[in-house]
């Protein structure tokens, strides 16, 4: 363009130059005869100045056409992307099909599950009933016999009455097998049933695909909505066969670690893991193992529970409380370092109830963890949306929901799972750790809480027994 420009400011200089040249000879020289063809000279410059033009011309065909290959590739491009993209909508699209289809087939369970419920809780009323009166006839069988007994106490005994207390025994006997093989039934059906509605919130959760990330700054905002604890919902039955606590499931002889099934004094059925440890079974509140379940949660959820069971979980403050509220429990704590190092620590403990805030009093018995915690204090129970009045705010500078007194402290198992040497001392202090006595915070890679009834032989053998390692 540049080439073509120049040719055409210069052609009309050169045949201006040529004609005033033409004009001034005219006043010397005498006419003569107009020439019909055009001077050399000037064909020369004509001929240079389109072969300049054709080259112009030239470049900037090529030119437009590397321009329009590039849009060509760029549209080529974008029709793949597109492509691509269609091909994941049309994928995620099945998923929530499929998903659908799921929870449509769990509800259906879910009411079959209830309705065999039902029909085993009418079939363990009728036995019931049938027990009573089979014991009411056997009381008269035997009141009968008793007196046939004292009047003629040389007669044998008639092989008919005998035969009869013998099918009585018998049937009372099965009647006693049935309803503890009912009562293991009905037990199954609530942890399937708690199983199901864990399922259900699980595949809501991930219809809804909500995104949110825990927040660093100095007011800690809400994470990720975790539902309260539905892995240990039940029917408010009301059954004089399930065990307070994890104590009485072993004395009845289960001596594995597990869930199960108890019904604390005035409180509904739920379901604990019980951890069976050197001859005596605890129950298990709070666990953390991997860091796949987060702690920094609301007060309603500390409150009444979250996670699962069989991996990292909190029982729920309510239950805690609706568990020792009658008697003196013990709370032990233990820990696992990054370095395989195990540690431990045992308290008595008084735990108050919501209108308290939770208020833990601790009184440590034995352990090999020096001030763990702070003794002969109220411990009040805190979250980021829920402090006491008073109480210093303590969830700025620490995550998760604890016990905390009129300072901070670097004690706190609810805290965010870190992994070992990836954070800033800040991060170290808002996840799991542990406070040392020389004031140095240790990450922690396992924790556990559990708690078990005091009775005095046991209480006086760990007053006096050496920590362990």
């Amino acid at each position: 363009m540049y080439t073509i420009k120049l040719f055409l400011v210069i052609a009309p200089l050169v045949i201006s130059s040529r004609i005033d040249q033409d004009y001034s000879s005219l006043d010397s020289i005498p006419p003569e005869p107009k020439s019909r063809f055009a001077m050399l000279d000037d064909v020369k410059i004509l001929a240079n100045g389109l072969l300049q033009l054709g080259h112009g011309l030239k470049d900037f065909v090529h030119k437009t056409k590397g321009q329009i290959n590039d849009i060509f590739q760029k549209l080529n491009i974008f029709d793949q992307s597109f492509y691509a993209l269609s091909l994941q909508t049309n994928e995620i699209k099945e998923e929530e099909k499929e998903l659908r289809r799921t929870t449509s087939k769990l509800q259906v369970k879910n009411e079959e599950v209830k309705n065999m419920s039902l029909e085993l809780n009418s079939k363990l009323e009728s036995l019931l009933e049938e027990k009573s009166l089979l014991q009411q006839k056997v009381k008269y069988l035997e009141e009968q016999l008793t007196k046939l007994i004292k009047n003629q106490p040389e007669i044998q005994e008639h092989p008919e009455v005998t035969s009869l207390k013998t099918f009585v025994e018998q049937q009372d006997n099965s009647i006693k097998d049935l309803l503890q093989t009912m009562e293991e039934q009905y037990r199954q059906l609530n942890q399937q049933h708690s199983q199901i509605k864990e399922i259900e919130n699980q595949l809501r959760r991930t219809g809804i695909q909500e995104s949110t990330e825990n927040s660093l700054s100095s007011k800690p905002r809400a994470p990720r909505t975790t539902p309260s604890f539905h892995l240990n919902e039940t029917k408010d039955v009301e059954h004089d066969d399930f065990p307070a606590d994890c104590t009485t499931i072993y004395n009845r002889g289960e001596h594995t670690s597990g869930i199960y099934s108890i019904k604390p004094s005035n409180s509904q059925v739920f379901n604990v893991y019980c951890d069976v440890i050197s001859g005596s079974s605890w129950i298990l509140i709070q666990r953390r193992i991997d860091g796949s379940q987060n702690f920094n949660e609301t007060w309603q959820n500390y409150k009444y529970g979250f996670g699962r069971l069989d991996g990292e979980f909190w029982l729920g403050l309510e239950k805690i409380y609706s568990i020792v509220k009658r008697s003196n429990y013990i709370l032990r704590i233990e820990l696992e370092d990054w370095k395989d190092n195990k540690h431990y620590i045992e308290y008595s403990f008084h735990l108050g109830n919501h209108e308290t805030n939770y208020t833990l009093h601790l009184v440590e018995i034995t352990g090999n963890v020096p001030n763990a915690l702070p003794e002969h204090k109220d411990l009040v129970f805190s979250t980021w949306d829920h402090k006491a009045k008073g109480q210093l705010n303590c969830l700025e500078s620490y995550s998760g929901g604890w016990w905390w007194h009129d300072v901070c402290g670097g004690d706190n198992p609810n805290g965010k799972y870190n992994k070992p040497r990836s954070k800033t001392k800040p991060e170290r202090r808002r996840g799991i750790c542990w406070k040392s006595q020389n004031g140095r915070l240790y990450t922690i890679k396992s924790t556990k809480m559990l708690i078990h009834p005091i009775d005095s032989e046991s209480f006086e053998l760990r007053q006096i027994k050496k920590p362990m390692n």
